[in-house]
């Protein structure tokens, strides 16, 4: 079951003011980069949650993004519905077909549940990229943002709209946490760790599952509704098996299974993406580079070397408190 502690707690305080930080005084540039982590740090967070907590590693993320991004442009700017019903639409619509990509996958395991949610994905792409109505290859545009003018807020101002990603990404992630705190969380992990075991206890497994795997399914949703906002433009590139592959190989990067790790892996991937991408333009080989040296560094990812070297240190602490005293005592019967 995921639980806190001093670290966890520390970065994501850490996290959160560095973001606030930036949202209040970069300029545009520094807020569109802000934004760009925010949304993505959202994804990898659905990801996490059935990836690292339940052992389903999917390739089809980035297509459930873009499956709520061009649900919410077509029925906000198509068929002209107001935007909060748009979202609200959109992330419907996104948890249904990830429960059902989640159910019909629920027996495959490894490479072939790998391989099953890469099909799903590929499909949504080829049939988004043909569809007349998705507008092709040429994709949507018009695509408008909330309207939370009536209290005061115009999302269209950069600032404005950085903010209020910061504050979905973090109830996304207050979310996430209730959710592998929750009964149906700790299934999940039950599941990952012995799923005869939990099967012989009378847990119905591929119902754990899906249902996880719609939730996970409706956050990413969510992130493509946000997407779709920031640009205000969506093509079929946004349900490409790369925008899946980026996102795991954020998770990786961050470390699977901590939830904190894939924010801290978002903000690495998209820094060092605009840094090494104004001296190159093969960036994806350092990136590489770098999620090679910390696989093969055999940590879970950079917050995970963090956290095993915070624990063992910890360890030291108290086994040296607890020695000190019993010294003490020892001196004191004397």
């Amino acid at each position: 079951m995921f639980r806190h502690n001093a670290l966890r707690y520390a970065v994501l305080v850490a996290l959160s003011l560095a973001a606030l930080f930036q949202a209040l005084t970069a300029e545009y540039f520094g807020l569109e980069i802000l934004t760009e982590i925010l949304i993505l740090a959202v994804l990898v967070l659905a990801l996490d949650m059935v990836a690292g907590f339940g052992g389903q590693v999917s390739l089809c993320h980035g297509a459930l993004m873009g499956v709520g991004a061009y649900v919410y442009a077509l029925v906000s700017a198509k068929a002209g519905i107001a935007p909060p019903v748009a979202m609200a639409s959109a992330v419907a619509v996104t948890g249904v077909i990830a429960w059902v990509i989640g159910a019909i996958c629920s027996r495959s395991h490894g490479i072939y549940f790998i391989m099953a949610t890469l099909a799903f994905g590929q499909m949504a792409y080829a049939y988004v990229f043909e569809a007349p109505v998705f507008g092709g290859d040429d994709g949507l545009s018009g695509i408008s943002r909330l309207d939370l003018s009536l209290f005061g807020i115009d999302l269209d101002d950069s600032r404005s709209f950085a903010l209020f990603c910061l504050a979905v990404a973090g109830a996304v992630y207050g979310a996430s946490v209730m959710t592998l705190q929750s009964g149906l969380g700790r299934s999940l992990t039950g599941v990952m760790h012995n799923e005869q075991r939990m099967r012989a206890l009378g847990l119905t497994v591929w119902r754990v599952k899906a249902d996880v795997f719609g939730l996970s399914g409706m956050i990413a949703g969510l992130a493509g509704v946000l997407a779709a906002q920031h640009v205000m433009y969506i093509s079929p590139g946004l349900l490409s098996w790369t925008v899946s592959g980026e996102a795991l190989v954020v998770v990786i990067l961050g470390g699977l299974g901590t939830l904190v790790g894939p924010l801290i892996g978002a903000a690495a991937f998209v820094l060092l993406k605009h840094e090494i991408s104004a001296w190159t333009d093969h960036w994806h080989l350092v990136v590489g580079v770098v999620l090679i040296a910390v696989v093969m560094s055999g940590a879970n990812g950079i917050f995970g070397w963090a956290e095993a070297r915070w624990g063992g240190w910890l360890e030291r602490r108290m086994a040296d408190a607890t020695r000190k005293h019993e010294q003490e005592e020892v001196v004191s019967d004397a």
